[in-house]
């Protein structure tokens, strides 16, 4: 059997055994095994070569799982999932002893959410595990919405369960709660004002100990080659040598490849398109990239997240 595939059986067989499938969400491709088995959990770390104070979400297809995974009681977690899953939220709760430490880097807490991928849904029920998922890419690196991206970076995963591009395109929001309310640990589809209107936010900032959240590092989602704000990039900069990711109009210049995160300026088609646009350019003959700023409001708040992460090294 090919290393990419549709067989959701296959794939649901190698998670049930200790092995690590590559699967659609909504949001971006993960990269999953049984999350109550430690060494195919480590098997995930292995393969993105990702560092182990980064703690992995794990996926569940029932509200009922969050019993199993989680020492918490407080009703709001269920307001929550109630209102947004299966979704693009990831809620991050106090893990009961059956989480192994290597799943939530040793934190006290651990972070759960439903897909509403329905590939994703019907894997984890035919596995019969709860699946620890981060993105099926390289740690650090572009983050990837097709198959493609996927075997590029990672040609060593047992399976690729390929159900063509995803749609939100970005990863799932992360909440934990304090006794005031609810603190975004990482930015994604569902925003502040969606989530206010279940839970109360807190005033509190991040929590201080250890990283509660994947994507909270300064650097994130890179790709191979440099990437730059366009609204900050030095002029020096050849456009015969540069791909340019627009939003809106048309870039001023003679660039090498021009994409569009939205020709019609609409910030979720830009979301959905933004990794897809980096991995095009990145595969191509440009020397560097260039991509437009979004406003910062609803989703365009976690698209910046992301690009000022993707071009912190080469800033």
């Amino acid at each position: 059997m090919g290393k990419v595939g549709v067989d959701i059986d296959h794939a649901a067989s190698i998670i049930a055994n200790g092995g690590v499938v590559a699967f659609p969400t909504e949001t971006v491709y993960g990269l999953g095994a049984n999350a109550l088995n430690p060494n195919a959990v480590a098997k995930v770390f292995a393969l993105k070569e990702r560092p182990s104070f980064d703690p992995l979400i794990v996926h569940i297809a029932s509200v009922e799982s969050i019993n199993l995974l989680s020492s918490s009681n407080d009703p709001r977690v269920f307001q929550l999932a109630e209102k947004f899953w299966p979704g693009p939220l990831t809620i991050v709760v106090t893990k009961s002893t059956i989480v192994p430490g290597i799943v939530t880097s040793d934190l006290d807490t651990v972070g759960i959410r439903m897909p509403s991928h329905p590939i994703a849904l019907e894997l984890i029920k035919k596995s019969g595990c709860v699946i620890a998922a981060p993105s099926a890419n390289k740690f650090g690196r572009v983050s990837p919405t097709r198959a493609e991206h996927v075997l590029k970076q990672l040609p060593d995963v047992d399976y690729i369960l390929d159900s063509g591009k995803t749609t939100v395109g970005i990863e799932s929001t992360v909440v934990t709660l304090d006794e005031e309310g609810f603190i975004i640990l990482r930015h994604g589809a569902i925003t502040h004002n969606h989530l206010a209107q279940v839970v109360k936010p807190s005033s509190a900032r991040l929590p201080k100990k250890g990283l509660a959240s994947p994507g909270l590092l300064k650097s994130h989602y890179s790709p191979s080659k440099p990437l730059f704000i366009a609204s900050e990039a030095s002029k020096l900069i050849d456009p015969a040598k540069t791909g340019y990711i627009a939003f809106g109009q048309k870039p001023q210049g003679d660039y090498k490849r021009v994409e569009y995160l939205s020709e019609k300026a609409d910030l979720v088609e830009a979301a959905a398109h933004l990794f897809e646009k980096i991995h095009a350019l990145e595969d191509s003959d440009v020397d560097y990239i260039l991509i437009d700023p979004v406003p910062e409001t609803g989703i365009g708040i976690a698209i910046m997240d992301r690009l000022r992460k993707a071009t912190f090294r080469y800033r």
